[in-house]
């Protein structure tokens, strides 16, 4: 299993304080079916943590994921839970559809977008 960000996600997360860990954690949760929604067309909502804190009030993301087998995750959008309770449908299609390009990918088209800094792989800190 790999596990990516785009570019905004990345952005986000670092000014989040979000830890390359954390995201390879939540990404275990989803592997195993612990998500809290599942939106259709590849996307589910994950509750992330917030730094020192719970789920609960913490950051929800926006991951896009091929059950049951797939080789790839990507985590697409994020946002605090005081901010919003969910995102529009306009936003749902283009984050399926940027889903579904991802995991649809070749193993040279990903190469090609981390080149470009389109996305970047999460790697485990140790």
């Amino acid at each position: 299993m790999r596990v990516f960000k785009n570019k905004w996600f990345n952005n986000w997360a670092v000014k989040e304080g979000i830890s390359e860990n954390a995201l390879l954690d939540a990404a275990e949760e989803i592997v195993a079916g612990k998500v809290e929604a599942n939106l259709g067309s590849y996307l589910f909502k994950k509750r992330l943590a917030r730094q020192g804190g719970g789920k609960r009030g913490g950051y929800r993301t926006i991951v896009g994921f091929r059950r049951p087998n797939s080789e790839r995750i990507i985590f697409l959008y994020a946002f605090a839970k005081k901010d919003r309770s969910t995102i529009s449908m306009k936003e749902e299609a283009a984050l399926s559809l940027a889903a579904g390009a991802l995991l649809f990918a070749s193993d040279e088209q990903v190469q090609s977008l981390i080149s470009a800094g389109a996305i970047c792989e999460v790697l485990r800190n140790e």
